[in-house]
């Protein structure tokens, strides 16, 4: 299953993005046990929320009027999940965690996305837009 969505870079479509996403994955999982719904949902909602968010507070924060593209595929139980921005980007090189005796207020969505994802990519400017590409193995249940 692959599909797509361009959304606007606004905090107010946040629901209609998690709808999409997991409306789609529900689709495609079909009514199969093989798969821990509710414990996935949960993770994959995080980090699409983090992902969506960080576009639109940073990336896109002086350009509101930038679309945001969202791609997803699933085969096999591996779910790949791709934001496209149009903003400067970052690099994830500079990264440093938050250190855990510090309190910090920012800085904690791309720990977030490497501990719930088994794979994080960000290209810079991909034919002027950037991407960041999430990658997971979707678990079988163990009932399955």
């Amino acid at each position: 299953m692959r599909t797509e969505l361009h959304v606007p870079s606004d905090l107010q479509y946040l629901s209609v993005v998690e709808t999409w996403l997991l409306g789609s994955l529900e689709i495609a999982l079909g009514e199969s046990d093989s798969v821990d719904w509710p414990k996935q949902s949960n993770r994959l909602r995080l980090v699409l929320v983090e992902a969506y968010s960080n576009v639109v507070r940073h990336a896109h924060r002086d350009h509101p009027d930038l679309p945001i593209l969202l791609k997803l595929e699933l085969k096999d139980g591996d779910l790949h999940l791709e934001i496209w921005d149009q903003g400067e980007g970052f690099t994830s090189e500079d990264y440093i965690p938050p250190a855990p005796d510090q309190h910090q207020e920012g800085g904690y969505g791309w720990l977030i996305l490497n501990r719930l994802m088994d794979k994080v990519e960000y290209r810079l400017q991909v034919n002027g837009q950037n991407c960041l590409r999430m990658e997971a193995k979707l678990p079988q249940s163990k009932e399955s």
